[in-house]
């Protein structure tokens, strides 16, 4: 990798390739996603927890066999909405220190050792005159929910687990009669448990956006029926 912060003057002529793809990390099962994606998410994949030794993370479910993405063909995605860490592309978030006392300022990176950059039919990052193009500020803004989602969600998942919404379950999945997928040691959000919310504890999530989170994550479960869908052609193909 060879990332270095990007500015107007000597990036005023980069230009980027958007594309997707296996070699760009793209061929996953299972994908991490931030709260401030939760909308858009949910609309597409159904969303599940896990413990990890940083403590609770949420992830998207994008396919049933390990290195799978349902979601992906060639070098595009097929679904609606892309998660962030995956619409970054070769961008990056780098802290940028004057001093050694200093926190560090976050600043926009691009990794010059990916094959997207400097791909001449890719996508410009400033304009003629040195503004930003429509595609920068996209990214900008992607990393931007990246960095945010980071600090934020410990937080927030810890509250979904202290009120009891989070349940461990062994996912199984029927993809036919002859096939069958299981997937362990993951937390969804109990719906019980959900509905049973009363008084201040529902008002303190509610007050916190929390609750919010909870109620697209259980409703985005729903989305285990898309992933049957995409996979039974394939396991057609096969037979």
């Amino acid at each position: 990798m060879n990332p270095v912060q990007i500015n107007n003057i000597d990036h005023a002529d980069l230009r980027i390739s958007p594309r997707a793809g296996a070699a760009f990390g793209d061929a996953t099962n299972q994908t991490l996603i931030f709260p401030a994606e939760f909308e858009e998410v949910q609309r597409e994949f159904a969303i599940i927890f896990r413990r990890r030794d940083e403590g609770l993370q949420a992830y998207a479910l994008l396919g049933l066999d390990r290195d799978e993405n349902l979601f992906l063909a060639g070098d595009y995605w097929t679904s609606r909405y892309v998660p962030a860490s995956h619409q970054r592309g070769p961008f990056s978030i780098g802290l940028v220190r004057p001093s050694s006392d200093d926190v560090g300022e976050p600043m926009l990176h691009v990794d010059l050792d990916d094959p997207r950059v400097g791909d001449n039919a890719g996508l410009p990052l400033f304009l003629e005159h040195g503004g930003s193009t429509p595609y920068l500020d996209h990214i900008t803004g992607v990393l931007r929910l990246l960095y945010e989602g980071i600090e934020t969600a410990p937080a927030a998942y810890a509250a979904l687990d202290e009120a009891g919404l989070l349940t461990s379950v062994t996912l199984t999945v029927d993809v036919s009669e002859e096939r069958r997928y299981t997937i362990p040691d993951v937390l969804v959000v109990d719906i019980e448990h959900l509905a049973a919310l009363t008084g201040e504890p529902l008002e303190r999530l509610h007050r916190s956006g929390v609750l919010r989170l909870a109620i697209l994550a259980a409703a985005s479960l729903g989305n285990i029926q898309q992933l049957i869908a995409r996979k039974q052609p394939l396991l057609s193909q096969i037979g």
